[in-house]
Parts: structure tokens; sequence; C-alpha cells
């Protein structure tokens, strides 16, 4: 039997319209929800046993694949499931090459609480501050790297892009299924996050002309990483708030790096160190 209760042919069906509405930041906040593209977003919510509400999809697109079986399951749950056409699904997505399929996911199913309830079990020292970052690329990127390195939290500036936004969480490929997001933070806010337990040791602001090199930190403690926007760096309240202002040293006067890379560099620095205590505690 058919998990697909409906077959949409037409781009102006209302469905199409409410998954349109995504595409927009307002949209977004009106639905409290936000739009999932292509087989393997969706693959990733699964494993994390995220549902969604609404699944579009083209069966065609998705012959044999695995993931036909987990929408049966969402149809059997109460998930509306609806196949559609290539033409309706290119109306739908925001993606200039859709996959085949598109979901809706309420964002209270990734609240930050719930997600930092399921990776309890060891302690993650890493806090990563998001400091009014503009490009969608380079603060998916950020977020997929802050997952690879098992950052604690993600806290964002009011002025940062949308972290729902469409290519935000295409370039994240499943970190807003698993890592602990707090978008929308007033630096009072992001204060008392930093004032609570465990205790903060650090705060460190990426800095290009910063005297301390990033590798000369103990990462292996409780620290807080702020990375600047990418055209004006890190703001006065970002300056304010640091303990340690550092800096990633580059030959042949190249004067900053990109902020995705730069927030990586450093991540993984932290990653780096946690592994070799690792290591010599088993020796």
């Amino acid at each position: 039997m058919s998990p697909f209760a409906q077959h949409i042919t037409s781009p102006h069906n209302p469905r199409v319209g409410f998954l349109r509405s995504l595409h927009t930041s307002k949209g977004r906040r009106v639905a409290q929800a936000f739009l999932v593209e292509g087989p393997h977003l969706i693959e990733e919510a699964a494993k994390a046993h995220i549902r969604p509400d609404l699944v579009l999809a083209d069966p065609d697109a998705l012959a044999g694949s695995p993931l036909l079986g987990e929408i049966a399951l969402w149809a059997e749950d109460g998930v509306e499931v609806i196949s559609a056409t290539p033409a309706v699904l290119e109306r739908a997505c925001d993606a200039q090459t859709p996959q085949g399929i598109v979901a809706v996911i309420p964002f209270d199913r990734v609240a930050p609480v719930r997600l930092a309830g399921q990776r309890r079990g060891r302690m993650r020292p890493l806090v990563l501050i998001l400091d009014d970052l503009s490009d969608p690329g380079n603060a998916g990127t950020i977020l997929r790297s802050a997952l690879a390195a098992d950052v604690d939290a993600v806290l964002l500036t009011p002025n940062c892009v949308d972290v729902f936004a469409p290519k935000v969480v295409r370039a994240a490929s499943g970190a807003h299924f698993h890592l602990p997001l707090h978008p929308e933070q007033s630096w009072d806010a992001i204060k008392a996050f930093l004032a609570g337990a465990p205790r903060m040791h650090q705060v460190l602001v990426a800095d290009a002309a910063a005297d301390t090199d990033y590798t000369a930190i103990d990462y292996t403690q409780r620290t807080a990483i702020i990375i600047g926007n990418e055209a004006h760096g890190p703001s006065a309240a970002a300056r304010a708030l640091a303990t340690r202002h550092i800096r990633i040293p580059m030959y042949n006067r190249v004067e900053s790096l990109n902020a995705g890379i730069a927030a990586s560099i450093i991540l993984f620095e932290g990653v780096r160190q946690r592994r070799a205590r690792e290591e010599a505690k088993k020796q």
C-alpha cells in the first residue's frame, strides 16, 4: 500500500504555497517550522528520531531508496505524506536542483533543551558564539564543523543570518538535528548562559589583530569561542566579553580567513587537544 495519501500536480496548490512561505524568515516564524530538502537531510532527521509534519516527494525520484520505508512509517504515525510531480517540487523547494523530497519540521522538535537532553553522557567543553554572521554558507559550514568537533551549544546574536534558512540548513548537513542552537540571543542572554554551570573558564574572540596564537590556549577547559562578522570582525560587545583575543598566524600577508574556515581551524585544535588528553589517560 502506498504511503502517499494525495498527489499534487499543480504548482499553485496551497500546500506548495505553504512550503514556499518557509523560504522566508517571516514565513518560518509564523509557521514555527522550517524546510528540509533532499534525501540526505531527511535521512539525518530520521536517524535523530525527528519526525516531520509534512512530506512532499516524487516517488519515482526515490525509487529503491530506504527512505521510502521511513516515509511509510511516518504516514502510519499521522504525518501528511503527499506525492508530487518534479515541477511541483521545483516550485516548492529553495534549492535550484530539487532532490525528489522536501519536508517540514517544527522548531520545537529541534529545541535546544530537547537536543541537549539527548546528548547527555560526557562533558563538552566548547561553546560557540556567532557574532552577527551574515553569510548562510559560512553559518552552515560552521554548524557542521561545530557538530563534528562536539561543541556543547551554539549561540547566535540577533543580527546573525537566520539559522533555519534553507541555505544554512543545507550547508549544515544535518547539524540542526543534533546540535543545540540558540538563535537571536542578546548579549545579556549570552552572558547569562555563560554564567551557568559548568563554570566557563575563558571566553575567546577570534581577532586577526590579536597577539596570542590560537594554539597557545587550553581548549580542554570550559571555553566559549566567539566568531565575528565576515566583513567587520567581532563587535564591540564581543570584544568586551572576551577574556582573551586569539589569532590564526598566516603567511604571505593574508589578512584574514573565511569565517567558516577560521572557526573550523580553532574548533579542531580543541578536538586535537581533547584526543591527546584522552590518549594520555589511557597510557
